[in-house]
């Protein structure tokens, strides 16, 4: 089991929250407020968002707290074409070099994302597709291509996870991550690569928050 510090536990929470939408850009949070939320005390929270506002996810409002900070819908396009350059190929070119005996390992991780929509928690809804996703990369042994498509995600703001909670949507779209590992089992580099960008383009498709007005 991974072993990691309770600062480092606690800022891939907030991540996740801020990720996910349940942490709204704008709104101010307090260390004490963050710490009840997540069952510890304020100072593992005041640690994890000092690196978070190293890494521009969060500002610091002095004597409140930290402010979740805004991203634009052209960011949010950007991110989303990045990616669709980098992992579909990526996916697809390790398709080959995955052992076999790994295919277990890689179906719990997707089977994890499942149970998160299962249990409408959206917090480890996203960690869990942050983990899946990553440990694809892993395969193509390029830590720069793995540390970037980790910055890009950790910008992506996927407002629309609620709507699709709601609607009871959101199991069906943790099961593609399934469908994902079916395309690599198969050994199809093209089925591979079209099930990883249809994947990814949701981020902009029925992932965006349908009360925001694109800016295309």
């Amino acid at each position: 089991m991974e072993k990691v510090s309770l600062r480092d536990r606690v800022g891939r929470a907030l991540r996740a929250a801020i990720i996910s939408g349940e942490m709204e850009p704008g709104v101010v949070y307090s260390a004490p407020s963050l710490g009840a939320r997540f069952g510890v005390s304020a100072t593992p929270v005041r640690e994890a968002m000092l690196d978070l506002v190293r890494e521009d996810l969060v500002e610091i409002v002095p004597n409140k707290g930290f402010r979740v900070t805004e991203v634009s819908e052209d960011d949010l396009d950007q991110i989303t074409e990045i990616r669709l350059l980098i992992e579909p190929p990526a996916v697809s070119g390790i398709t080959s070099v995955i052992p076999e005996e790994d295919f277990a390992e890689l179906r719990e991780l997707a089977q994890h994302i499942v149970d998160g929509a299962e249990a409408g928690d959206l917090v480890d809804y996203t960690e869990a597709d942050r983990v899946f996703h990553l440990r694809l990369l892993s395969y193509a042994n390029n830590p720069r291509m793995s540390n970037l498509v980790s910055d890009l995600r950790a910008h992506t703001r996927l407002f629309g996870l609620a709507a699709l909670l709601e609607r009871g949507e959101l199991v069906d779209v943790a099961r593609e991550h399934h469908a994902i590992v079916d395309a690599i089992e198969s050994r199809d580099q093209g089925a591979v690569e079209a099930v990883m960008r249809d994947h990814i383009s949701q981020v902009r498709g029925r992932w965006a928050d349908p009360d925001r007005e694109r800016s295309d």
